[in-house]
């Protein structure tokens, strides 16, 4: 389920702020808690629940000051609550208030994961507050925040040409730190990667040879498990680069198959894995 479906009135209010034109009241950093945006997407997530600002020992959102590309813009999303059965971070959600949809990502981890963190890269479309927020499974709420600068990123044409795009299209890769051999043994969590070939296209970018907007087409779904037990899963949108690419953590237990299951607006579905064996 896509991130407009699951979450009807927020995506309500998207409209709403951009006819409005709240995006551009809030220019600088100064003040996080002021943004009109996020002020109706906290209201319409998380009601009047508490958010804690993070510490160091549970979230923290690394991102550039200024990004040399808008429409690739690296954020790392690291965590220190270890992935247990008794107590682990559930969902991160990314917002990136001045984007034209704000909730950008919700990452749903679980104690598989070892770690909640993940690494990916995104579209900006104006300078905007960045926003991690860590749900852990008892309900609690922690946020790290930065400002990013950063403009054009969600009109910014494809980087690659659309026909050799659709023929890769779907095509996926993982790797794994070190090798598929295990190095990394033990209990300890293992840190992949997954490389989605896929153009993203946010339906807001002009093709500047028939000068008409290229429709949306982009990756809504990301499932990841590990020998049949869910790791990782995403809701994302169009603020996800073009080809989409997150640095996740698994658990090994044993041998087994990383496997990912895609789904994009388009309802195309693709499968990618990886035989993954574990040294003791």
């Amino acid at each position: 389920m896509n991130i407009s479906t699951r979450f009807p009135a927020v995506c309500a209010l998207f409209l709403f702020c951009l006819c409005a034109g709240a995006r551009a009241e809030i220019k600088t950093g100064d003040n996080p808690d002021a943004s009109p945006i996020w002020q109706k997407v906290r209201a319409s997530l998380f009601q009047s629940r508490p958010i804690a600002t993070a510490s160091g020992d549970m979230i923290s959102l690394d991102a550039p000051v200024r990004a040399e590309d808008a429409a690739i813009v690296p954020i790392a999303i690291k965590t220190r609550l270890p992935q247990t059965a008794a107590r682990y971070i559930d969902k991160v959600y990314l917002i990136i208030d001045n984007n034209p949809t704000p909730i950008s990502a919700i990452f749903r981890f679980t104690p598989q994961s070892g770690r909640a963190d993940i690494e990916t890269r995104v579209r900006i479309d104006e300078y905007t507050h960045v926003r991690a927020i860590a749900e852990t499974n008892d309900g609690q709420l922690h946020m790290a925040t930065r400002f990013v600068k950063a403009s054009g990123g969600c009109s910014a044409p494809p980087g690659k040409d659309a026909q050799a795009a659709l023929a890769t299209l779907g095509r996926m890769k993982f790797r794994v730190e070190g090798d598929a051999t295990g190095k990394q043994a033990g209990n300890q969590p293992v840190l992949a990667q997954l490389m989605i070939s896929h153009p993203n296209n946010s339906g807001l970018a002009m093709d500047q040879v028939s000068r008409l907007y290229t429709p949306p087409h982009f990756v809504r779904q990301v499932n990841i498990s590990y020998a049949g037990q869910p790791v990782m899963s995403a809701d994302v949108d169009f603020s996800i680069s073009e080809n989409p690419n997150f640095r996740f953590y698994f658990l090994p237990r044993g041998d087994g198959e990383l496997k990912a299951e895609v789904v994009d607006s388009n309802d195309l579905r693709f499968e990618g894995a990886l035989k993954y064996r574990r040294s003791d």
